[in-house]
This record gives C-alpha cells, structure tokens and sequence, in this order.
C-alpha cells in the first residue's frame, strides 16, 4: 500500500507519520501493494481529525474520525476500516464481482465477518408527508433533532431531502430524471 499522508492546520510529525502507517498497514493484508492510501489529519480547535479514503474499483472505502486525541482518532478510523471491509467483501462475494485491489486471499477467506456484512433493514417507518418549502423542512428537522428530513416540496410536487451538513448548514436533495 502506498500511503500519501497530508496535514490541514498542522504540520505532519515523523510520529504521527509512523503512527498512521503502523495502524493503518494492517490492511495491507487486505489489498495489493499498489493501493493507495489517502490519509489527511486535521485540527480544529479541540478536535482532531483523521480522514482516510481507499479507491477500490469503482468505489471509495472512506471513513472519518474525530477525537480530542490524533492517536485515538487514527485507532478508531482503522476500526471502522477494517469493518467497512468486511462488508465490502461479502457485497463482492455475493455478486460474484472481481476484485479489483483487493488479494485473492482476503477475498477467498469466507470466515472472517460474514455474520456481520450481511445488510438487514430492521425497522420499517411509515409517515404522512405534506407540501413544504425547504426551509420549512430544515426548521422541521431542527425541532426533531434529526440530521435529515424527507418531505415533498411545496414548490415542485417532488420527495426531496433537506440534511444537516458541518458548520450548521443544509443541503437539499432533489430527484433527477
């Protein structure tokens, strides 16, 4: 694997540098040795943040992770890692797809996680949706202490989403056909 390390609001330490490629090498048993690694480490304030992004043929296994510690934050980015791959795995096994970065060996091993990629949709809401405009929504959502909000939009007859983005701003998904 081939790690490009970047750092926003801080200067990339020789030990930071080793901490990344010491946690996150041990995925290296999961992918061929010309994958890269896109790692960005970044400070707010009290938060620091690790960013970790893994093209994998046509897809991008992604995850971020923040803590008030860099250290700990990298620990908890290669866990969620390792479980997003597992997942993946099983998503490739069951679709009978090729496995692009990924060893053959990670791949061929059925044991490791297949209990726990499988997708199980465990709840199922149902709910009245009426005409509003986004802005609406947003306060709707706001008031329900959710991150998103489906409603139909007054304005264009149409399911859309409004959803809380960082910084404390919305977004707004609207169907394309």
């Amino acid at each position: 694997m081939k790690f490009i390390i970047s750092g926003k609001n801080l200067q990339v330490s020789d030990s930071l540098r080793a901490a990344v490629e010491e946690k996150l090498g041990k995925l290296e048993r999961y992918f061929t040795p010309d994958t890269d690694v896109n790692v960005t480490l970044s400070v707010e304030k009290n938060r620091q943040s690790v960013e970790v992004t893994i093209p994998v043929k046509g897809n991008i296994i992604r995850s971020e992770q923040t803590s008030n510690d860099m250290y700990e934050s990298i620990d908890q980015v290669e866990q969620v890692i390792e479980r997003q791959l597992r997942k993946y795995k099983n998503k490739i096994i069951d679709r009978h797809q090729a496995g692009g970065n990924f060893q053959q060996a990670f791949i061929d091993n059925e044991e490791e996680g297949a209990e726990d990629g499988e997708i199980q949709i465990i709840r199922t809401k149902r709910f009245g949706i009426k005409p509003m405009y986004p802005e609406d929504a947003c306060v709707q959502m706001e008031l329900l202490g959710h991150n998103f909000f489906v409603f139909c939009n007054a304005e264009t007859d149409e399911v859309n989403v409004v959803y809380k983005r960082k910084g404390n701003t919305y977004g707004l998904i609207e169907p394309e056909f």
